[in-house]
């Protein structure tokens, strides 16, 4: 996922650096919801992770 958000941040920089700057905005949108969602997950894997039954 974080990966993933990686490349979609590359798009976005070399897409704002060519002047795509529509498709700048969406990559970095994208990048930034895919952030976002490896956090929550990374979050609630380290919470959940330690419990042994």
């Amino acid at each position: 996922m974080l990966g993933w958000a990686l490349l979609f941040f590359i798009v976005a920089i070399v897409a704002g650096v060519l002047g795509f700057f529509t498709l700048a905005s969406a990559a970095a949108g994208i990048a930034k919801i895919l952030f976002f969602v490896f956090l929550i997950l990374f979050v609630v894997s380290l919470i959940f992770g330690r419990r042994r039954v």
